[in-house]
């Protein structure tokens, strides 16, 4: 998300920052482009105005004219007021008698369902709670059993069938089922339509007259741009929702959606679904957010993200390897390709690191996608056990025999089995320096003589 702002932006900026010191006419300019990247990225018009007005006010007051280095001082205020912009970090609020209802509203098609398998898992999981999921969509075919096989994939328990049973029986039921059985959390999966009505708003207002949840979260597609602020604005009004949550963020380019719900509703973007994967959810953090916006990357999340999939066992397994003096083999690297995947792949990981921008069109030009793991770990599945321990047994008729049983072409088997050498090559630095001589020299010590790295 917000790839084609983060370009416009990261553009706008490095004319600023190679200005040295700064006129009121050149921020004033800036500001023009900044109003048409915000509007090309399908911000809405009333919060494109008001945020470069707040940013001018400030921007072109003396303090920031006349300091050291201006252009990063009008910077700072852009991200500053995109973080006001983006509202406060808000988590999903548990602070209720048991069982919590949490109701799920949003137009269909929007992946509410699959919104309330991911926000169940992470209840189960960090918040060690025990989730019931109800659907209340009597209509959409499977709907229900939809749920029931999301739940039984995230271990999650589901509100029994019964058909026939309207949508308000069934969101009592669900409470009552709460209650019996000792459930932390009741979330209530409610029914969407392809747009909104007078119907579907009067069904799901009956739902939380008869539950009073806690939470009504609004799913919305980032994808549907200025519509997701229409259909925001509407179930605000005309049902109350307390907060956000934004699916298909990895797939939408421009953003502008999240940059306005929060501004015109007034209600806090709480989550982000970030990809198809029934884990692939993360809550919304307006500082990180607008860091990635401007291209100064979110390195914290990197951590948590690094932190939440990195396999412990299989990372102390590899060092105490490293420590007996045994060399780094294959099988080592398709574990490090596999934890690459596992982190959301380099396009993932690209877009939390700081200045990357350029680099990410330079990887796109030289065809270096997520893809490219894949087949990675695909070549060293195809050679043997013996290969994988000694890569210097694959010679040429070896290659062939790799290339053809993973699909893959002879020459991409070079290219790993080269990027295999570098990777062998710069563990054998690391034992050899030992631990003291890593903190010694620092990583620099480990790269090429003439690196003089990307940026």
């Amino acid at each position: 998300m917000f790839e084609g702002l983060t370009g416009r932006l990261g553009d706008i900026f490095d004319k600023l920052r190679r200005r040295g010191a700064l006129t009121e006419e050149d921020v004033s300019a800036a500001l023009r482009e900044v109003r048409v990247a915000l509007l090309e990225a399908d911000v809405a018009l009333p919060v494109v105005k008001q945020f470069v007005a707040q940013v001018k006010e400030r921007a072109v007051g003396v303090e920031v004219l006349r300091s050291i280095s201006p252009g990063q001082q009008v910077i700072k205020i852009v991200h500053d007021n995109l973080v006001e912009m983006l509202g406060e970090g808000v988590e999903i609020n548990l602070n209720a008698a048991a069982p919590v209802p949490i109701l799920m509203v949003g137009l269909q098609g929007s992946g509410k369902t699959t919104s309330t398998a991911k926000i169940a898992l992470r209840l189960k999981t960090k918040d060690r709670k025990k989730v019931l999921m109800a659907s209340l969509d009597v209509r959409r075919p499977a709907a229900q059993e939809q749920l029931k096989i999301l739940g039984e994939q995230v271990g999650v328990a589901t509100l029994p069938i019964i058909p026939g049973q309207d949508p308000v029986t069934i969101a009592k039921r669900a409470m009552e089922t709460g209650r019996l059985e000792g459930y932390d959390v009741v979330m209530l999966d409610t029914a969407g339509r392809l747009s909104i009505d007078e119907e579907l708003m009067a069904e799901v207002a009956a739902v939380r007259d008869a539950t009073n949840p806690v939470e009504t979260l609004l799913v919305a597609d980032a994808m549907t741009g200025q519509d997701a602020v229409t259909v925001a604005t509407n179930f605000n009004d005309k049902v109350g929702i307390t907060g956000i949550m934004l699916t298909r963020v990895d797939g939408d380019a421009r953003g502008g959606a999240a940059l306005s719900m929060r501004q015109i509703t007034g209600k806090p973007i709480k989550l982000l679904g970030v990809g198809e994967k029934i884990d692939a959810l993360e809550p919304f953090h307006p500082d990180r957010v607008a860091g990635r916006i401007l291209g100064m990357g979110d390195v914290v999340s990197l951590v948590e993200k690094a932190v939440e999939t990195i396999d412990k066992d299989e990372a102390e397994k590899l060092a105490r390897k490293m420590e007996k003096g045994q060399g780094f083999d294959l099988d080592d690297m398709a574990m490090q390709l596999k934890q690459l995947r596992k982190m959301g792949g380099m396009s993932g990981l690209m877009g939390m690191l700081p200045g990357i921008g350029k680099i990410k069109e330079q990887m796109k030009g030289a065809n270096i996608d997520d893809g490219l793991i894949k087949r990675q770990e695909a070549i060293i599945s195809s050679m043997t056990k013996a290969e994988r321990k000694n890569p210097e047994l694959i010679k040429a008729s070896r290659r062939k025999r790799i290339a053809a049983g993973s699909g893959t072409s002879v020459q991409e088997v070079n290219k790993l089995l080269k990027q295999f050498e570098g990777m062998r090559g710069m563990m054998k630095q690391v034992q050899k320096m030992g631990k003291k001589g890593l903190m010694r020299h620092g990583l620099q010590s480990l790269l090429p003589k003439n690196f003089r790295g990307p940026f």
